[in-house]
């Protein structure tokens, strides 16, 4: 049998997915992106694919948040839901995210989108989908990352306990049939987007709740600044 070359995610990830990278899914997924590369800039770049499991190692997360997609314009996505690499403007969704901080714990906003704070803290900031093509929102849904997330999830939800989960919008919320709701948190809110945030995602207090949730746990809470 071929040895294949482990892929760059973190040794603790890979001992829970490495089934996964050998599925046909998988190797098809992979042979659409080497296509990809030939013909179109694709984001975020190759190392920083699987960042948000090579910054929160496996028995470290403490919460998740998921998002969908990665961002599309020019030197925005590296690998970590909702945030943007360092120098590069919030874009909307993120200025909610920061504003319900604001109000919600009193922090002023932050000077820049990078997340990476929160990801060593424990904070899987993870998309379904881990890639995209330039500035075509959606265009590597459905090629096979919604089934390995989807592992992801749900190897967090079995192996881990406690986790708290924040599942903004229906896309999000949709996972939580992958989410063992007798040891683990949910909580729910419309998305940020200025679409939606408005409807309830400003004011549903996620940040200071999941710093309860962690609190009676016996574990650390989050340090949401930036």
């Amino acid at each position: 049998m071929e040895s294949t070359q482990k892929p760059n995610i973190d040794d603790s990830w890979y001992e829970v997915l490495k089934d996964e990278f050998e599925k046909d899914y998988f190797r098809s997924l992979k042979e659409f992106l080497v296509q990809e590369k030939k013909s179109h800039v694709v984001y975020p770049p190759g190392p920083q694919i699987f960042n948000a499991f090579n910054t929160t190692p496996f028995n470290e997360v403490k919460v998740v948040i998921l998002g969908q997609d990665p961002y599309h314009g020019p030197g925005q996505a590296h690998g970590l839901c909702f945030s943007v690499s360092q120098g590069v403007q919030p874009p909307p969704s993120l200025v909610n995210i920061f504003k319900e901080i604001s109000s919600d714990l009193g922090l002023p906003r932050p000077a820049h989108g990078n997340l990476t704070a929160w990801a060593k803290q424990g904070v899987l900031l993870l998309n379904a989908t881990l890639t995209v093509r330039a500035h075509m929102a959606g265009s590597h849904q459905r090629k096979g990352w919604e089934t390995f997330t989807d592992a992801a999830i749900k190897a967090v939800s079995d192996h881990l306990s406690g986790v708290v989960f924040l599942l903004w919008g229906n896309y999000a919320q949709a996972k939580s049939a992958l989410i063992d709701t007798s040891k683990h948190h949910i909580l729910k809110s419309v998305h940020p987007s200025p679409l939606s945030a408005s409807r309830g995602f400003l004011g549903c207090r996620h940040f200071s709740k999941t710093d309860e949730l962690l609190l009676a746990q016996g574990k650390l809470p989050i340090d949401w600044r930036l």
